[in-house]
């Protein structure tokens, strides 16, 4: 009985434990199904939300299309009605245009048989008049007009020829003042900066200790660099300067910039100067060219060959009476183009001449021809105009000019050379020339001191207060000036100036 007691309480236990978790089970199913169906309407629900949101969102999208499309119909309505209208406007002024051109025609249709009408009139009444005149002056009408037009011809020969006197008058009394016009119209509107050169040149050094090393050791910079370019380089006891001397302007300026480029470089040896010197050669003969085409540029002359380029350039390094010869043939093209203007001749035959007047000059030739001759047998392998070549040729006289441009161009070249300050004068002409201008003005009683300044373009008079008053400066200025007209030929004019002060002085003891 206790055994069977003991063997049922067990498996009692076993089926209550199963029974009891079944009903757990059974109780977390039925929890977990109810949170699935609420689960399940929350998204029901805000599924429907969002269905209305994007119906709403839809209808509003629709609506605002709705009413752009309704915007957008109403202008294009009226921009057609507008359309319409001025249609209809032009159609109505095309009307009045055509009713008004046939009314006109009409006018005209009426006038012209009028016209007509008249004419005939006319020529009846022309006949019967002719007639007439021929019974009355017994000629006919081929010799009436035959002695009319003989008696217009001698008419016309008297004023002719009367007119042709007057004109020759008159010519001869203007002539001069035009040309004299002209050359001061030129003058005047020719503004261009004319340069100087002289035949050595100053390279400066950052120390003395700089020309050891320029001249090397036993000499061998110094000569390598004078044997490459042919000039002379003198080193002498001027302070922190190197003096470089040669006939050739284009060698003088290669052996310059090179000195330079050496000096700041600090390597001066024989291959380096031979480097540096081919360098240089180089860029200068690119800056020839260069120079060529700068000054045709600033002239508007086009279609230059390019030797002719090339050839012009070289004049950038060349001086005549210590006037740079690019320059002056740039200042001659000038001149010469404004007198063609004003004349009426070629100004473009007259530039081109003008510029390439002096070419000659900057040749490399051992010719015994003058640099004119040399110029024209260079314009004629240019191929340029014979009006040119002719210019070249005779702008001083060397053949005869053949043309109006060729006359230009020697007036121009004359122009440029003459003028004051163009050329240079030598330098004792010119020491002896100032000295000369203190001279007059240190002459005149009352004058302490005098010095030229400006290049002898202006004179400063220190005079003694002591002895000349106020009121007798302005009377000795001009005595000064009436001086040195007198005794003095220079170029330009000389501005005096009179300097009188009062010093007193004073000490306190």
């Amino acid at each position: 009985m206790q055994s069977a007691l003991y063997i049922g309480l067990p498996i009692l236990g076993l089926v209550l434990g199963w029974t009891i978790r079944w009903l757990y089970a059974r109780f977390q199913l039925s929890a977990s199904e109810q949170r699935a169906e609420r689960i399940k309407q929350d998204a029901i629900k805000e599924a429907e939300a969002q269905k209305k949101e994007i119906l709403l969102e839809a209808k509003d999208r629709l609506i605002q299309e709705r009413n752009q499309q309704e915007r957008e119909n109403r202008e294009r309505r009226g921009e057609l009605q507008r359309q319409e209208r001025r249609l209809i406007q032009k159609e109505e002024t095309l009307d009045k245009k055509e009713q008004g051109l046939n009314e006109t025609e009409q006018k005209f249709v009426k006038r012209e048989q009028q016209i007509v009408t008249k004419e005939s009139e006319l020529a009846t009444q022309e006949e019967r008049y002719r007639k007439e005149l021929e019974r009355i002056s017994g000629l006919t009408s081929q010799e009436a007009k035959k002695l009319i037009i003989q008696n217009l011809e001698n008419e016309a020969r008297h004023d002719a020829q009367a007119l042709l006197n007057k004109i020759e008058q008159e010519a001869q009394l203007s002539s001069e003042k035009k040309a004299r016009d002209i050359l001061v119209t030129t003058l005047q509107r020719m503004a261009t900066e004319v340069t100087g050169d002289i035949s050595v040149a100053t390279v400066s050094l950052p120390s003395d200790e700089m020309k050891g090393r320029i001249i090397g050791r036993e000499g061998r910079n110094i000569r390598t660099l004078e044997t490459l370019t042919g000039v002379d380089i003198i080193i002498d006891d001027t302070p922190e300067a190197v003096v470089i001397s040669c006939f050739d302007p284009v060698r003088k300026e290669i052996v310059k910039v090179a000195l330079e480029r050496l000096i700041a470089d600090g390597r001066i040896h024989p291959a380096r100067i031979e480097e540096v010197v081919q360098k240089v050669t180089r860029e200068i003969q690119q800056k020839i060219y260069e120079e060529g085409e700068k000054v045709l540029f600033d002239l508007g002359i086009h279609n230059m060959s390019q030797d002719g380029v090339r050839a012009l350039g070289r004049l950038y390094f060349r001086t005549s009476y210590g006037q740079n010869v690019l320059s002056h043939s740039k200042e001659v093209a000038i001149i010469a183009g404004m007198i063609a203007a004003e004349i009426g001749a070629n100004k473009t035959l007259a530039k081109r001449a003008a510029v390439l007047h002096d070419i000659g000059k900057g040749a490399e030739t051992d010719s015994d021809q003058n640099h004119a001759e040399v110029g024209m047998d260079m314009v004629r392998k240019m191929g340029e105009d014979a009006v040119v070549i002719n210019a070249v040729g005779s702008h001083h006289n060397d053949i005869e000019p053949t043309s109006i441009e060729a006359v230009i161009v020697q007036i121009a070249d004359a122009i440029s050379a003459a003028r004051p300050g163009a050329r240079r004068e030598t330098i004792d002409n010119y020491v002896k020339r100032l000295e000369n201008l203190e001279g007059i003005a240190e002459g005149f009683n009352g004058v302490e001191k005098a010095y030229a300044i400006q290049a002898g373009r202006e004179l400063r008079v220190l005079v003694n207060n002591d002895k000349i008053p106020d009121s007798d400066v302005k009377e000795l200025a001009r005595k000064i000036a009436k001086q040195i007209e007198t005794d003095l030929k220079y170029p330009g004019r000389i501005k005096i100036t009179i300097i009188r002060e009062t010093r007193i002085v004073e000490y306190a003891r």
